[in-house]
């Protein structure tokens, strides 16, 4: 039964999430959350974990949270659930496109769809940088400052934000992540 139900809500979100990983963040929050199956501090954990790792976010996440349901074959079931919409239709745009692009109720459609998908990543990050910097998990819970969160989100975001300004190019988001890596493990060890 959690095989199917790990196949039929990946397949669901890959089905209707547009923008990308970032994009299917925040469904794939809501599923998961709905059924159980991890903790907010558990998701963000393997957002984390599935950000620093090689490949696109969604695909990461649905074999992290597959594979701690279900082991290797719940793993790979998440993973299919959630590629399966988006090969079917990239197989379709793909012997389509010339056909399809010149029409513009398409080019108006997907023109509708970036902002959406620009506000879905934006709260997304809200939602995350609330749940780790103040602890925030719903309306109604008490600020609870992480202010080792804090501090590393803010050297980051200085540094993302200066060292373009010097260097003029933007800043490694593999820097980045090696140090958020490197004073995470200063901050909390």
């Amino acid at each position: 039964m959690i095989l199917f139900q790990l196949f039929l809500t990946f397949l669901k979100i890959g089905a209707v999430s547009f923008g990308g990983g970032y994009g299917m963040i925040s469904l794939i929050r809501e599923e998961v959350l709905s059924h159980d199956w991890l903790t907010e501090e558990q998701l963000l954990r393997f957002i984390a974990v599935s950000e620093s790792t090689p490949g696109p976010i969604a695909v990461n996440m649905a074999t992290f949270i597959g594979s701690s349901r279900a082991g290797f074959t719940g793993a790979l079931v998440a993973t299919f659930g959630v590629v399966l919409p988006s090969f079917i239709v990239i197989l379709l745009i793909a012997a389509l496109f010339k056909k399809v692009m010149k029409y513009a109720g398409v080019q108006s459609a997907l023109n509708g769809i970036r902002p959406v998908i620009t506000g879905l990543i934006l709260g997304t990050a809200l939602i995350l940088l609330l749940s780790t910097i103040a602890n925030i998990q719903t309306v109604h819970d008490a600020v609870l400052l992480d202010w080792k969160a804090g501090i590393i989100f803010a050297i980051l975001a200085v540094s993302a934000t200066v060292y373009p300004k010097f260097r003029r190019k933007p800043f490694s988001p593999i820097l980045l992540l090696l140090l958020s890596g490197i004073m995470g493990m200063l901050f909390y060890l």
